[in-house]
């Protein structure tokens, strides 16, 4: 697992791993990176489906209950095919301007 941290974000990605395996070793490494705003790189996975990206929901409600951002990015799974709880853009500039919005949101109590 690969951690990019640059400022208060940090993008998390693996290559060639299984989902299963990647899910697993995110949540052994969360303590690392849970006081950091998270880009979750899935561009290594081939296939995914938007019920695979429902497996981030737990941590994601985890992460942004704790006013933290907590983005995934993918091109294989469209936004609009999962629920407005978790965060899915195509790029890494997107997932970056997402949590700009947010942190700015969050510094005016929106």
């Amino acid at each position: 697992m690969v951690f990019d941290k640059n400022g208060t974000t940090t993008t998390v990605f693996q290559e060639n791993i299984e989902l299963s395996m990647f899910l697993e070793n995110l949540a052994n490494a969360y303590t690392k990176i849970e006081n950091d705003h998270l880009i979750i790189n899935l561009f290594s996975f081939s296939k995914l489906s938007s019920g695979d990206v429902l497996e981030f929901l737990e941590l994601s409600n985890k992460h942004r209950g704790a006013n933290k951002s907590f983005v995934l990015v993918t091109d294989k799974v469209a936004y609009d095919e999962v629920p407005e709880e978790i965060v899915v853009v195509p790029t890494l500039q997107e997932a970056r301007d997402i949590i700009e919005m947010e942190e700015i949101e969050r510094d005016l109590g929106i």
